[in-house]
């Protein structure tokens, strides 16, 4: 019989509690906390109990449906491949639309526990007889609520970026903050040893040029002052060898690191899209690299990734395939160089690198790897927050101090007289600097930032900063 974590065992023993007195119950359980194991138990329980005949459960992609049926299947000891004699059956949200009448009718005709895996996917409420949200939550209201015998709802992030209220949900009043049955947060799951400390490495660079024939030369102090001018984009930077050869290169010697004690720990590159993944392989193989590419172009996309979950091959690259819900507990350094730039996306990103395996050095923590544009600053600041015993953000900038040999290797990207259009240069040959193990030396270059870019960005992280 698997053992079960101490705040399984506690949200378990209050879901069965509320399904006395309520029909819907959700779970918010920090990223990799294990709430797939949990729910499954929940209908194990349902079940001894002859609560229940069938489960039928949800989620945002094939991979992360596949892994659920897989779990279920082992909790519960039973088939769970939707067919007859099964325990229940795992399907997307993408497929609800086309799922046959005969399952529907199932919810109707027997007592069914829904599950439904990281529900801030579905947004809806009804209003008298009108039912209103996206697709995914319009579904959920006609065809779920009030026909379903039970419903439990899962997130690791329990919010929309668009502020539309979450499926089923229910918000107090006036201030309309969402109601939780349980909260699992990240700060008790790394106390807890139950996920992996994080540890988030911003990268800027302090002299930036740009030129063209119309302004001339123009240099910038950060990422963030670069784009605020409006010359030059977010994605800009990602997509530049320098930003990507930098970045890889810093991950890359941490994920070796970790090998040392870990040797089958990989890494992950969320990159922006299929031909940044592509280029982002190149690099990666220009520093002696194999790396997996899995993209929504991929054949047979799902089945690498489930090779690469047991396989000792060190890296993989992502369009869109593993950033939510997939579980991968080998992974434990990670790029963040998706064009996407929401809180919900980084958490759940950062998530990848946080589930703990079993035997795993305490001290091992997750590595992410993001630029320091705005939006991720102020991110990593509350994962900072989140966590007031941990030393969570550190930064890799460069060096001001240049000397005359490096001049000719820091040249800007000159443009045609003609051309309109931004170029820039990022330098990667002065000292660039990340991580513990070089705290003092960082600090000192720290105390010679004056500009007020750097005095406002290391306010966020006062003297938390490692």
């Amino acid at each position: 019989m698997m053992q079960l974590r101490a705040w399984q065992s506690e949200c378990i023993a209050q879901a069965l509690k509320s399904f006395k007195r309520q029909s819907h119950f959700l779970c918010h359980a920090t990223p990799a906390a294990g709430k797939t194991v949990m729910v499954a138990s929940v209908a194990k329980a349902l079940f001894e109990r002859g609560n229940i005949d069938f489960v039928v459960c949800f989620s945002p992609s094939r991979a992360v449906a596949q892994s659920v049926a897989t779990t279920f299947s082992q909790i519960l000891g039973r088939s769970f491949n939707g067919q007859i004699g099964a325990a229940g059956g795992s399907y997307t949200y993408q497929s609800m639309s086309t799922l046959p009448s005969e399952l529907w009718r199932v919810l109707s005709d027997h007592r069914v526990l829904v599950v439904l895996d990281e529900v801030h996917h579905c947004s809806g409420s009804s209003w008298d007889e009108f039912s209103m949200g996206n697709s995914w939550g319009r579904i959920i209201l006609d065809r779920i609520q009030g026909k379903a015998s039970f419903t439990i709802a899962l997130s690791g992030t329990p919010w929309r970026t668009d502020d539309n209220p979450i499926v089923l949900a229910r918000y107090t009043q006036p201030d309309g903050e969402l109601h939780c049955d349980y909260e699992y947060g990240l700060q008790r799951a790394v106390l807890d040893g139950v996920c992996r400390a994080p540890n988030i490495v911003l990268t800027d660079n302090r002299e930036i040029h740009l030129k063209s024939s119309e302004l001339g030369l123009k240099t910038y102090s950060s990422i963030r002052d670069t784009i605020k001018q409006g010359h030059i984009s977010y994605p800009d930077f990602l997509f530049r060898d320098e930003v990507i050869d930098h970045t890889l290169s810093e991950a890359s010697k941490k994920l070796l690191e970790i090998r040392e004690q870990v040797p089958a720990a990989a890494g992950l590159v969320v990159a922006a899209t299929v031909a940044h993944a592509e280029q982002i392989a190149d690099r990666l193989s220009a520093l002696g690299e194999r790396p997996v590419v899995v993209t929504c172009r991929t054949p047979e996309a799902h089945q690498i990734i489930n090779n690469f979950r047991t396989s000792c091959d060190r890296w993989i690259i992502s369009v869109g395939m593993i950033s939510e819900g997939t579980d991968i507990p080998r992974l434990q350094v990670c790029c963040h160089l998706s064009r996407i730039r929401t809180e919900l996306h980084f958490r759940q990103v950062l998530g990848r690198i946080l589930r703990r395996q079993a035997g795993e050095p305490p001290e091992v923590g997750g590595w992410l790897y993001v630029l320091a544009e705005s939006s991720l600053t102020e991110f990593a600041r509350r994962i900072n927050d989140d966590l007031p015993e941990q030393n969570v953000v550190s930064f890799s900038p460069r060096s001001s101090k240049q000397n005359e040999d490096d001049a000719s290797e820091y040249a800007v990207f000159a443009e045609d007289d003609e051309a309109t259009e931004w170029g820039f240069s990022i330098d990667a040959t002065g000292t660039w600097l990340s991580g513990p193990g070089q705290t003092e030396q960082k600090e000192k270059t720290e105390l010679s930032m004056s500009n007020h870019y750097w005095s406002e960005i290391l306010s966020l992280f006062e003297d938390r900063i490692v």
